[in-house]
């Protein structure tokens, strides 16, 4: 059981990075489509919790620590290409937007300067690539429960203290600015979305498993309590939409009018999951590359990040309408991919170790 734990854990830690931490992303995707913002979170549970499973069973039962070779052999040469490319364009893309999040969040809190921040980080995920493998899943799983402490908290307390009611709330909340013409299509754009960012990092952990099952499992809870967060982040801001909305990070500025001391704490928290999903994503995009542990593995790991570090001051909310939206819309391929794997697996006589 702890390492199902473990690895669902790290598979939270790894997804929920800068804008689901800071309630961005849960604004623009869920809020903005008031009370058929919750069907869509509903929606994209499921989803999560049966894509993450696929994940880490498929690494499970391959055991490589290159998800380029797990994608080629579920995908086929054609489908492989084109999966492998968007997942290479979503780790980076994603990755300069952890770095530009974590300038946005210590800007936001304590008034440094932007590049303060991202330099940070930069230099902390730089810092954690030179570890093993093991060591890397035990430091991305470790903050995660932290998180899941502190958005059950604030979603109790802002359903408790709101000053209108739901109803009341949703007309500003549908004034909110849209990504996408229907709920519908957001919840999946997300789930797709959240999906192609975990997927690397997700089947490498799954090669950590020699047992499926465990694999499995920690896959689908991860996909789980992904979805539970996003529930209670979404039913948080919703609450208080009227207060919160107008701000880059939404979830911390609402900790911040419960309690400046709480706010510093959300803030360390959130400062966490950046690097969580930072390092899971450079790590992801190195490893396509180059064997962990390697000379190469580490210049390239240097130059990637300095690339994404000027990158970043294009500015968080831009950069996450913007990258995030584009690759939920290319991940569906992803999705294909993964709804076949049982067929690929089958066909060519790869069965369950």
């Amino acid at each position: 059981m702890f390492r199902v734990i473990k690895m669902a854990s790290a598979f939270i830690g790894v997804i929920v990075g800068a804008g689901f931490a800071s309630g961005q992303e849960i604004l623009q995707y869920f809020t903005s489509f008031g009370f058929m913002g919750t069907i869509a979170a509903i929606i994209s549970t499921i989803l999560f919790a049966y894509f993450g499973m696929s994940l880490t069973k498929i690494g499970s039962r391959l055991q490589t620590l290159s998800y380029k070779d797990a994608i080629y052999t579920i995908s086929g040469r054609w489908l492989g290409f084109v999966v492998d490319a968007i997942l290479v364009f979503t780790l980076f893309g994603v990755g300069v937007v952890m770095i530009a999040g974590a300038g946005s969040s210590l800007n936001q809190q304590f008034g440094l300067p932007v590049f303060i921040g991202s330099l940070l980080l930069v230099i902390l995920i730089m810092l954690a690539m030179a570890l093993k493998l093991d060591k890397v899943i035990a430091v991305i799983g470790s903050i995660t429960p932290f998180l899941l402490i502190a958005i059950v908290g604030i979603a109790i307390y802002s359903l408790f203290t709101a000053d209108a009611s739901l109803s009341e709330l949703e007309p500003i909340a549908l004034e909110q600015e849209k990504s996408f013409p229907h709920w519908l299509v957001s919840a999946i754009n997300y789930a797709s979305f959240n999906i192609a960012v975990g997927a690397g990092m997700a089947i490498v952990m799954g090669a950590s498993e020699k047992d499926e099952r465990i694999a499995s499992l920690g896959g689908f809870f991860g996909g789980l309590g992904i979805g539970v967060l996003i529930i209670l982040a979404h039913l948080a801001i919703f609450s208080k939409v009227d207060v919160v909305a107008q701000y880059d990070l939404p979830l911390l500025s609402l900790v911040n009018n419960i309690s400046p001391i709480l706010g510093f704490i959300m803030s360390i928290i959130l400062f966490g999951m950046i690097f969580n999903t930072g390092l899971g994503m450079f790590y992801g995009f190195a490893t396509r590359f180059f064997e962990p542990g390697t000379k190469k593995f580490m210049i390239a790991s240097a130059i990637t990040l300095a690339i994404g570090f000027v990158l970043s001051f294009v500015g968080f909310t831009d950069l996450v309408a913007k990258v995030y939206s584009t690759i939920g819309y290319l991940g569906v391929f992803l999705f294909i991919a993964l709804l076949f794997a049982p067929m690929r697996f089958k066909k060519l006589g790869i069965n369950k170790r």
